[in-house]
């Protein structure tokens, strides 16, 4: 039984220990200053400079008072050498928090500042609390109770100034209503003690209201503090989201809906200001080689390290944005004249002409720039744009790789394509095109082999348009099926006039290729024509495949399906001409007359015909030589191993009534063809 009786006795002095413990950590919370929660410390500091000055000057004030009632009755020393000192710390603390107001600190000066509040609170509350029941013994009855008075109003006021500062505001009660209490609730007359109790109640009621409003206003101050905390995330989600709604992800440029409003700020300023700025589109050469070849990961690989150089080019005058794709939009506020035109263009092609890494191998690119100037160019930011477009378009067309500015000509050429292209959206197809024939001629044997199919259009409001002209524009305006089917089925009913030896050749657009009805239409005018397959031959340009690979080559296999066959058009103009011929089944491939233009000057020139006649011959592939104009041209292709040709020397393009009088007249001349005579 002892044993167990130790073992409670221990049990109970453990919890009584830790009861006092609990206590004591209790007390130390309530009179410390709680550093855990810097807003409300830094609350209660903002507090306290507003309301200490207030409570210093009322101290004061009652000090003064207390003094001058008992004057007569006080020994000089005990009335005035006991207080000054006191009142003149007072004094010097007021006139310090007022200077302090409307300051900001950090958290360890306020945190300090309010520890001395407390420490000081504790020595002035007990130097005055001595000095008025010192001042007690003396005066009469009044005076007893203007003491009595003045340890009430102070505690009071004291309390109410420093609610926010519970530690101080709990120590002055202790301090001052303690021996007020004790000296007062002891006291002889009946009147002094109903006076302490009913102040030791005002005194419970005021702890009891200072702790309830300090716990009030340390949850408003979280609560508040929770609702600033959600505000600026709210804040930082909706910078967030205007950041990315504004950002190319990929680049981490501007974005085209950025860039829109950029332009718009800048068009509006110049317009108020008479100032000139430029805007300008800057594309990659070449760029959807990249994806076709290495896929898109690289692509955007090589974007990723555009828009890297590109970024640091930006700065003050320069607005750098990422349109979609591989197109770039800039924005120059800084172009009075043409040189600082040709300077940034000079940056642009200086930052791109590093090599960039593309999966495991290094990509040369080069861009071409199209640029419209305000106001000359446009007046509304999508006239500026649609301009500097035109530019960028017209740049890669005939100058690839360069800068073109909008001009005065452009504007011409414009309203010329608005003309054509309002004309061709009007025009009635079956009436106003027509299909001329150009011959593809075997040199050796002196026979026609083909006859290439090219549209020509004679409008009703225009006259003659030119297919280097309207082929675009039906493409862009989406005419482009509707007008290869009239022209397909033209040249097919022109095509069973001649003999059965004697092919057709109809070019193919890239929309014609991707277009699944217009795909169905080509099938079924080739069964409808009578022809045998075999002699239809589709030509196909790296264009086309350029717009979806995968899509032509479904088209393709399709064609070739039919029985008809397939040619490489242009061929050597494309970046990546070797991949394609690697990866589709073709019949043919055509050398684009670029390389004819300089064969009779350039060595290298002549040295790419022969490999590619010698690729075709190991590919088993036929091999067709465009643009040949002259007879020292056909002399020197025919020494080159290719002898299939077509070109101005042989002919030009002629109408469907003249092939028949064209295939005599060239095999009946087939000697001079052979000697190289044009026909």
């Amino acid at each position: 039984m002892s044993g167990y009786k130790c073992a409670a006795e221990m049990m109970a002095r453990r919890q009584e220990a830790e009861a006092g413990r609990g206590w004591r950590e209790a007390l130390r919370a309530i009179f410390s200053i709680d550093r855990r929660s810097p807003e409300l410390v830094m609350s209660q500091y903002v507090a306290l400079t507003q309301q200490i000055p207030t409570l210093y000057l009322v101290l004061g004030i009652n000090v003064v008072m207390l003094s001058f009632t008992h004057m007569r009755s006080t020994p000089w020393w005990l009335n005035l050498a006991l207080p000054l000192p006191l009142l003149g710390v007072g004094l010097s603390r007021c006139h310090r928090w007022m200077r302090w107001r409307g300051v900001a600190v950090e958290l360890e000066v306020a945190i300090a500042r309010l520890k001395s509040v407390v420490v000081l609170v504790g020595v002035l509350g007990a130097g005055f609390t001595a000095w008025a029941l010192a001042l007690l013994p003396y005066g009469d009855a009044y005076a007893q109770c203007h003491v009595e008075f003045f340890m009430a109003v102070t505690v009071v006021t004291t309390c109410f100034s420093l609610m926010q500062l519970r530690a101080a505001a709990l120590l002055l009660v202790a301090i001052m209503f303690v021996p007020f209490g004790v000296v007062f609730l002891t006291s002889p007359h009946p009147a002094m003690v109903a006076i302490a109790i009913n102040m030791l109640l005002v005194a419970c009621a005021m702890v009891l209201a200072l702790l309830r409003f300090y716990g009030d206003f340390a949850a408003l101050i979280v609560s508040e503090h929770e609702l600033i905390a959600r505000q600026q995330e709210t804040q930082r989600l909706s910078d967030e989201n205007f950041r990315l709604a504004n950002i190319d992800v990929l680049t981490s440029l501007p974005n085209r809906r950025r860039f829109f409003a950029e332009l718009e700020a800048t068009l509006d300023l110049a317009a108020r200001e008479s100032q000139r700025f430029a805007v300008a589109l800057i594309d990659l050469d070449r760029f959807k080689t990249v994806n076709d070849m290495h896929g898109h990961a690289a692509g955007d690989r090589l974007l990723t390290q555009v828009g890297l150089r590109l970024k640091r080019l930006s700065g003050e005058g320069l607005f750098v944005a990422r349109l979609g794709g591989d197109e770039f939009g800039v924005i120059l506020t800084t172009c009075h004249s043409q040189a600082p035109l040709q300077e940034f263009s000079a940056k642009v092609k200086q930052a791109l002409s590093g090599p960039c890494v593309v999966g495991d191998r290094l990509a040369t690119i080069s861009c071409s720039i199209g640029v419209a100037v305000f106001p000359q160019a446009g007046a509304t930011s999508e006239e500026l744009f649609e301009r500097a477009d035109y530019a960028l378009y017209h740049g890669k067309q005939a100058h690839k790789g360069e800068l073109v500015v909008f001009s005065d000509e452009h504007e011409v050429r414009i309203r010329r394509a608005a003309q054509i292209e309002q004309a061709i959206r009007t025009a009635d197809f079956e009436a106003e095109m027509w299909v001329a024939f150009q011959p593809i001629v075997d040199v050796r044997h002196s026979r026609v082999l083909a006859f290439e199919a090219l549209a020509r259009w004679d409008s009703r409001e225009l006259g003659p348009v030119g297919p280097d002209v309207f082929v675009p524009l039906a493409e862009r305006t989406r005419m482009i099926g509707q007008l290869s089917e009239v022209l397909l089925a033209k040249a097919l009913a022109a095509a069973r006039h001649w003999p059965v030896s004697v092919g057709l050749c109809f070019n193919l657009s890239a929309q014609n290729l991707s277009a699944a009805d217009t795909m169905s239409v080509v099938h079924r005018l080739v069964r409808q024509s009578g022809l045998a397959p075999s002699r239809i031959e589709f030509e196909v340009t790296e264009t086309a495949l350029l717009e979806d690979f995968e899509v032509a080559v479904r088209a393709i296999d399709e064609l070739r399906a039919m029985g008809v066959r397939v040619a490489l058009d242009d061929f050597g103009t494309g970046f990546s001409s070797l991949g394609y011929v690697h990866r589709l089944k073709l019949d043919k491939i055509k050398i684009d007359k670029s390389f004819i233009t300089d064969v009779e000057r350039s060595a290298q020139a002549a040295a790419i015909i022969k490999t590619i006649v010698a690729l075709c011959r190991n590919l088993n592939l036929d091999c067709v030589v465009e643009g040949v104009e002259t007879e020292m041209q056909m002399q020197i292709i025919s020494g080159l191993g290719c002898h299939h040709m077509q070109g101005y020397f042989v002919s030009r393009p002629v109408p469907g009534d003249g092939v028949t009088r064209l295939i005599e007249r060239i095999t009946a001349n087939a000697e001079a063809l052979r000697e190289g005579v044009a026909l």
